[in-house]
């Protein structure tokens, strides 16, 4: 198997920079954009590589000879012994309907229609999901589904390395997963590895759709294969492709859908992709590829784990991935690209104001959430705390008991008003009050159970694991909130490039405010302060640097602007020292400090 990667590998490795020759020869490239992100002319057609890497190993292995003599579906193993020759096909013909759409740049009414018939084609061939037992319905999902992976790719293909570098990851993954069959998958990954050096961040050749197309097909195919084919729980058919295709169907979703919502063209390119928001938020465009490598690859991890476990163990991994996507979801469509158009089909109308309620005012996202962290930490103190076979006969008990501690959590945490915490400022004393709420949901669960049950069948190592998981839930859910305004903030400072002299409270509190508002024009490089312990550490993510006789030289380095004093008391002499440097490196010197004015004469 290893042997396919390597041929696929060097095959793209060599290629790729032929064709890029070939096309910037013939002037067929990509040029610069109001719709599209790249910055630079560069070279299309770099499918047409992957197509050859992975079409020639496929060609080869494949037996052509005794296919005409049989009829469609003759046997039980027709899919294992053809599943290649009409995987190459319909491959093929997804890479030329993209290869065309480069060329002619093809209505997406007619794109979308070689997709159905591509589709179709691959569907009547014998390739189905299995997800359902009705053929007529699995046969159609199985269309739609291959229609939705090949697009989710062609969309991702937005930013360099993303689409290629995701299909490689995702391609690992189900070679691992496939114990089998899995010749394509290797082919593929082979194929976007090579490809991928040429590709990645600053690119000097672009896929095309013919790339993106082919890889959201093969991909489809080798997820249909596992579902297929997986001798697991009949729900792993179902989850593993969903879960380990979650990149590139989490960005679908959510251009679809603010497309959709803003009155504009979901089939319109944009600049309104995952990867762009993100790079709004102040990631770079290598490390917003490399976010959604790292989620793509948790994603594969998630799947590894549901296949090696049963269904009554999966969730334990299942349900915090899905409700990390779902947070990621919310807090990525809440970036603003196109700000006078976001949402603009729903304003005005009550559905709008439901929405933004939901969208904006977190507290409400967090009752409904706060659902599913209940029931989730209960079970899984339950999974932790019982092994099979001990488990199953637990589990009438944890369903029996689950609405009784729903009941009391959600009684505890409306009494103390955590929902009312800013979560955007959330700190130590909020801290508190989820410790509090989550033991007085636990005290009330344990009463609640003894008086209804008599507390028989009940562990108490349950209700202790079950508080501590509740706790970490909590805190964790509602720290995602908090830890992405801080990112979001730090990562989109801009202005003037200052250094803090005084790496105290006053230094703290100005960092905080210089993060909050925006209209300060100012971006901190660091700090500075005369006690010589404090040089590394850092306050809010920003570093002390060193003190005042580092001045100079930090000044050049960091190309800095001028220094703001946050020590309300300092020494005389160490003001002027301070104030004779600004002036030789030419730097402005001013002082933060906080004060109270009377505005009436009540104050007096």
């Amino acid at each position: 198997m290893h042997g396919y990667f390597l041929v696929s590998f060097v095959l793209s490795l060599i290629s790729t920079p032929l064709i890029r020759q070939a096309v910037t020869a013939q002037n067929l490239v990509a040029r610069p954009s109001k719709e599209r992100w790249h910055k630079k002319t560069t070279a299309l057609y770099g499918g047409v590589a992957i197509y050859l890497s992975l079409a020639f190993p496929l060609l080869f292995t494949s037996d052509f000879t005794n296919l005409p003599q049989y009829s469609l579906h003759s046997s039980n193993t027709f899919f294992a012994e053809y599943s290649n020759i009409f995987l190459w096909f319909c491959m093929t013909w997804f890479f030329f309907l993209g290869l065309w759409d480069d060329l002619r740049n093809l209505s997406p009414h007619i794109k979308l229609a070689g997709q159905i018939i591509g589709a179709a084609a691959f569907a009547f061939a014998g390739f189905r999901l299995g997800w359902f037992s009705s053929l007529t319905i699995d046969t159609l999902v199985t269309m739609v589904w291959i229609v939705g992976i090949v697009n989710a790719f062609n969309l991702i293909d937005n930013m360099d390395g993303l689409s290629a570098g995701t299909g490689l990851i995702t391609a690992l993954f189900f070679v691992l997963l496939l114990s089998g069959g899995t010749v394509t998958a290797i082919c593929l990954a082979g194929a976007l590895a090579g490809f991928l050096i040429y590709n990645f961040n600053p690119a000097s050749i672009f896929m095309g759709d013919c790339g993106s197309m082919l890889i959201g097909f093969v991909l489809a195919a080798t997820s249909i294969n596992y579902s297929a084919t997986s001798s697991g729980q009949p729900l792993n058919s179902f989850l593993v492709p969903v879960i380990i295709l979650a990149v590139p169907i989490l960005d679908t979703i959510i251009v679809t859908i603010v497309r959709l919502l803003s009155g504009r063209k979901a089939s319109v390119g944009g600049k309104d992709h995952t990867s762009h928001r993100l790079v709004v938020m102040g990631f770079s465009e290598r490390e917003a590829v490399l976010i959604l490598y790292g989620v793509s690859l948790m994603a594969g991890i998630s799947a590894f784990f549901v296949t090696r476990n049963d269904s009554y163990t999966a969730p334990a991994i299942v349900v915090p991935f899905i409700l990390a996507i779902l947070l990621i979801g919310i807090y990525i469509a809440q970036i603003r690209i196109y700000q006078e158009k976001e949402f603009s089909i729903l304003r005005g109308k009550k559905i709008h104001r439901i929405l933004t309620t939901i969208a904006f005012k977190w507290q409400t996202l967090f009752v409904v959430l706060d659902f599913f962290l209940i029931s989730f930490a209960y079970y899984l103190a339950y999974r932790i705390r019982f092994d099979n076979p001990d488990f199953l006969i637990f589990f009438k008990v944890f369903l029996n008991s689950l609405p009784v501690v729903i009941i009391c959590k959600y009684a505890a945490f409306v009494y103390l008003d955590i929902y009312k915490t800013l979560l955007r400022y959330m700190g130590l004393s909020d801290f508190l009050n989820y410790l509090k709420a989550a033991l007085a949901g636990s005290i009330l669960s344990i009463v609640s159970v003894t008086y209804i049950f008599r507390f028989e069948s009940f562990s108490k190592g349950v209700f202790i694991l079950d508080f501590f998981l509740t706790i970490g839930l909590l805190v964790m859910v509602r720290g995602s909130l908090r830890l992405f305004t801080y990112i979001s903030s730090k990562k989109q400072l801009k202005g003037m490039r200052v250094m803090i002299y005084g790496a105290g409270r006053g230094g703290e509190l100005f960092i905080r405010e210089i993060m909050a508002n925006p209209e300060l024009d100012l971006n901190p490089v660091g700090f500075l302060d005369k006690d010589p312990s404090k040089k590394g550490k850092k306050i809010y993510g920003f570093k002390v640097m060193g003190s005042l006789n580092d001045l100079a030289s930090l000044a050049e380095s960091h190309d800095i602007a001028g220094i703001i004093l946050s020590i309300k008391n300092i020494e005389t002499k160490e003001l002027e020292k301070l104030n004779q440097l600004c002036v030789e490196k030419g730097l402005f010197l001013k002082r933060f400090g906080l004060s109270v004015s009377d505005l009436n004469s009540q104050g007096s």
